[in-house]
């Protein structure tokens, strides 16, 4: 794509520095990059930077011990418990948690509480992931539309194999245009996803619009962000994952080339013909449907339950997880198999 002299000029005056310590003894460099994708592979070659080591996000003990080290400064109440912080905080950087424990000490203190509570710990929680709470003015309409979908993507979670709990429900607005969210919290860090597990991910984020076109019989905006994020699941799926029958164990998706932030690059795909492209766009459309039909068949079995946690949600505005399981009722167990748990009719996380 073309030279950069002073980019260039760089590289080879850091090779050179790098050359002339080989006569000396005891001399160690050390580099730390964000980007390591992009380096040069001179630099990687034996003698220079040859030994890459990974600081990758810390797992439920990291986290735990480096809140730990945070909340050495701060006053605990009795019933904090880091090892549930930890526990609720997957994908949680070392920053990440000690933003965590400031911002929980920020809402005790403008509370005036004499210790951080488990709540503030909650709250703070929910500002990371969701955003700040916004005081707008909604029609009776459109909370009842917001509560319904968001009870929809709730009663799925709940119901199909392979999904983590549901945390907290809520149609309180938070950061840029969530008017509600489903909060799922993980009970362990995963690492792997099945097919099946990543074919109950798309029911779920379909299952706020399927809930709207139950109770209202017609479709709102507010699935935009879920349609988006399901058809990018469903398309990695066929291209990345070879988990398309018709297309086979084949990745479609093409080697990614690296982001300069001076030498961007158009979209690219994969080398495969026109063909190729009409399949994996049916492909795609059909697991969509699939999931789609799957969350319309779990809410019509469950109407009543549908309607009973909407009802309480546009009283309450937060349902947290026990409350949750007490509408639900008893869920049938899942069976080891990954298919859906229940007999079901014909058919006729996740923000709002």
């Amino acid at each position: 794509m073309g030279s950069h002299e002073e980019r260039e000029q760089t590289l080879n005056q850091l090779l050179a520095e790098m050359d002339g310590f080989d006569g000396r003894k005891g001399v160690i460099i050390m580099g730390a990059t964000n980007r390591p994708e992009v380096l040069d592979p001179a630099l990687l070659r034996p003698g220079r930077f040859d030994r890459q080591v990974l600081v990758d996000k810390p797992d439920v003990r990291g986290r735990e011990e480096i809140l730990r080290i945070h909340v050495k400064s701060v006053k605990l109440a009795d019933g904090v418990d880091l090892k549930v912080i930890a526990a609720r905080t997957a994908g949680f950087a070392g920053a990440d948690l000690a933003n965590l424990v400031n911002e929980a000490a920020l809402l005790a203190a403008r509370k005036d509480k004499p210790a951080v509570e488990m709540k503030d710990f909650d709250e703070a929680i929910d500002r990371l992931i969701a955003g700040l709470e916004k005081k707008r003015v909604m029609s009776d309409k459109e909370r009842r539309i917001v509560a319904y979908h968001e009870s929809g993507h709730a009663i799925v979670a709940s119901v199909l194999p392979g999904l983590d709990p549901v945390h907290k429900i809520s149609i309180v607005q938070r950061g840029f245009g969530a008017l509600g969210y489903t909060m799922q919290l993980p009970l362990e860090d995963r690492y792997l996803l099945t097919r099946e597990d990543l074919l109950s991910q798309l029911s779920v984020l379909l299952a706020g619009r399927s809930a709207e076109e139950i109770a209202f019989g017609r479709i709102s905006t507010g699935a935009q962000n879920d349609l988006q994020r399901a058809t990018d699941i469903a398309r990695s799926m066929v291209t990345e994952f070879g988990m398309s029958e018709l297309l086979g164990a084949v990745n479609y998706d093409g080697a990614k080339r690296p982001m300069f932030i001076d030498m961007p690059f158009g979209s690219d795909r994969g080398n495969y013909s026109e063909e190729t492209a009409l399949k994996i766009d049916a492909e795609v459309k059909r697991l969509l449907g699939e999931a789609h039909d799957t969350a319309r068949r779990v809410l019509r079995e469950r109407r009543a339950t549908l309607d009973a946690l909407s009802e309480r949600l546009l009283e309450k505005e937060v349902i947290e997880a026990e409350e949750l399981k007490a509408i639900m009722g008893s869920v049938p167990p899942k069976d080891p198999d990954g298919t859906i748990p229940l007999p079901l009719p014909d058919a006729g996380i996740t923000t709002g």
